[in-house]
């Protein structure tokens, strides 16, 4: 028997090494999916197989972050406590709202595909389509699943790694917060949520405010050195509607306003200023229809995403893109035929630039099977055809043992390969035949990236809560596209491999029922076709954090963080990064049932560091606040 599926949970989501299969066969254990449900391993995740499947039986790396973990964090920008997790470093020239990127595993910030209840909030008028996570605010975020890894077979072959974001659920009552804080730079955010539902229909809202003054971003500038701020609103909304016991409609909208101010921007005369500004706009809608029983499930959707931005220069648009992101989206799912289940889908995307689109339709199927109660395996396929570069077929494969240990302690074996692909931008193609481009980029002929990732790793669960995990990944892409750092002339293609090839180590520890310790750690090699490391990716990344209940109304918490052995391009050639290592502490305490305080401080040992040569990074700041919840049932 298979357990059916909430139709709400599909709708949300619209060569394996030697080693790992020679385990499988000797460790063969029948009754480890039983033992397995009293520990975490049968949480359940959508995120890599695009339909729920308990995490005993993945053969990729996920992470998963709850609510009360980004409350535990407390930062604003959800970046910054992305960054926090296994593998996944972060660049930015400056501030709050300044451009940041994520590297997962390495990756480019663009390969990282950033999905929000569904939809897709990425940019087709952006550099190389690439999400904006500068401006995606931590409130009103209920879970996170970050999968490492190329991941193309159900998203897209071009998914380098997936943020999945989901906002909050609320099947039963009403509730919802209010929540005020501030601090240092003048900042300032308000925000708010309420969600409700029954038998028939469910909602959610959120709204957020935010607002700093920021600090001055650019080292050169020494003169002016004006603070560069940034303001923020955002507003989400999700209703659901249960027509029939399976059939389930959905319809999301997200609407972002982000000001941000910068320096290093040329006036008309095409004299240096300081005075710029960033105006970012991003509307996205969602609508999708589910049916749901116990032998298949279809859901569909349609996605559009209009993202407005522009440029100013001493008060006058310098540079404005108008992108517009479309997606029909077709997934099915029939379970138990003679043992496996099926699933498969369609995906029709419009990606467009200023009037200009390219499109790309997208077909998969994917078998979920198991050898036994303990082993677990998948195979999928993926054909997409780009209007502009043609076809290509890429696969994924995966497997996942469990074996009981004594003791009521579980180990998991895991491993996967994978392909993907990504053909140029519409951005990319334009700016290279563009009036901004010049020789050496303006001569260059952009053709795909492909990629290809495996891993194999272990998981150990204690029956007292401890879980421990390795993992070794090795992956590469094939004429990555670059921007010309050194000139500035456009983007130009690395012929060769380009590789990422690293250890995941990671701990969560109960050390006494009031205090838990969880820590990773990444060692990361990178290097480009020419054999040198890849700019900004950190050689060696560590996270610590320390979670203490001090009492049943207090709890305190720190995080640590740092990165070493990067490097990026300088004015007289490459550079080293600065090795850092960044402190947050933070504190909860519970006034009432209703109304919680809260205080952390960020940098707190204010230390020095670029993440981007040229750019400052925030020192030690400290934010104070509360927050106020009611629930109704």
């Amino acid at each position: 028997m298979h357990k059916q599926i909430p139709a709400r949970e599909l709708l949300t989501q619209s060569v394996l090494p030697p080693c790992a299969l020679l385990l499988s066969f000797v460790f063969f254990s029948t009754n480890a999916t039983a033992q397995a449900a009293q520990h975490g391993i049968e949480e359940i995740v959508v995120t890599p197989d695009r339909i729920p499947v308990p995490l005993s039986r993945i053969g990729t790396s996920v992470t998963v972050l709850t609510e009360a973990d980004i409350e535990a964090h407390g930062n604003l920008g959800l970046s910054d406590i992305l960054r926090q997790l296994p593998s996944i470093s972060a660049s930015s020239n400056g501030g709050a709202g300044q451009t940041s990127a994520l590297h997962i595993r390495g990756e480019e910030g663009f390969r990282t595909l950033v999905i929000v209840d569904g939809m897709r909030v990425s940019d087709p008028g952006n550099t190389q389509i690439s999400p904006e996570l500068e401006h995606m605010l931590s409130s009103g975020v209920d879970r996170v699943e970050v999968l490492r890894g190329p991941q193309g077979l159900g998203y897209g072959a071009d998914a380098g790694g997936v943020i999945n974001i989901s906002t909050r659920q609320t099947s039963q009552g009403l509730a919802g917060n209010l929540e005020v804080q501030g601090g240092s730079y003048d900042t300032r955010q308000l925000s708010a949520n309420v969600g409700g539902g029954n038998e028939g229909a469910d909602f959610f809202v959120s709204a957020a405010g935010f607002a700093t003054s920021g600090f001055n971003s650019r080292t050169d500038d020494s003169v002016l050195q004006d603070r560069d701020g940034y303001d923020n609103t955002t507003i989400h909304a999700r209703a659901g509607f249960n027509i029939t016991d399976n059939l389930r409609a959905e319809l999301v909208r997200r609407r972002v306003s982000g000001d941000t101010g910068f320096d290093g921007c040329y006036l008309a005369d095409f004299s240096y200023s300081n005075n710029c500004r960033s105006v970012y706009e991003q509307t996205a809608t969602r609508a999708s229809l589910g049916y749901q029983s116990a032998a298949v499930s279809h859901a569909l959707s349609y996605a559009s995403t209009d993202t407005d931005r522009d440029i100013l220069a001493g008060g006058n648009s310098a540079f404005a893109t108008k992108g517009k992101l479309q997606r029909w989206e077709y997934i099915g799912n029939v379970k138990d035929v003679y043992g496996l289940n099926l699933v498969f889908g369609a995906d029709h995307e419009s990606a467009g630039v200023d009037g200009s689109a390219r499109t790309n339709q997208g077909y998969y199927a994917e078998v979920l099977a198991q050898f036994s109660d303990a082993w677990f395996y998948t195979a999928g396929a993926r054909h997409d055809d780009n209007d502009y570069f043609g076809g290509n077929t890429s696969y994924r494969l995966t497997t996942a043992y469990l074996l009981k240990l004594a003791g009521d302690n579980l180990l998991k074996f895991k491993a996967s390969a994978g392909t993907g692909f990504r053909a140029p931008s519409p951005y990319e193609i334009a700016y290279n035949t563009g009036s901004y481009s010049y020789p050496p980029a303006s001569l260059v002929k952009l053709q795909p990236e492909r990629s290809k990732g495996i891993e194999t790793g272990v998981e150990y669960w204690s029956g007292h809560g401890m879980k421990l995990e390795a993992v070794y990944f090795d992956q590469h892409v094939d004429n990555a596209i670059e921007f010309d750092l050194a000139g500035y002339s456009g983007y130009l293609q690395d012929p060769g491999r380009s590789g990422s090839r690293g250890i995941e180590l990671s701990a969560a520890l109960p050390l006494t029922s009031a205090v838990a310790l969880q820590a990773n750690y990444t060692w990361n090699h990178t290097e480009r076709p020419d054999g040198t490391q890849r700019l900004r990716r950190p050689r060696q990344l560590a996270n610590l954090g320390l979670d203490w209940h001090a009492q049943p109304q207090l709890s305190v918490h720190a995080f640590l963080r740092s990165a070493r052995d990067a490097v990026d391009q300088g004015v007289t050639g490459v550079v080293p990064l600065e090795n850092h290592a960044v402190l947050d502490v933070g504190a909860n305490y519970q006034l009432s049932n209703s109304v919680q305080l809260f205080a952390r401080v960020e940098n707190a040992l204010n230390a020095k560091y670029q993440e981007v040569i040229g750019y400052h990074t925030a020192g030690q700041a400290a934010y104070v606040g509360f927050r106020m919840s009611f629930s109704a049932r």
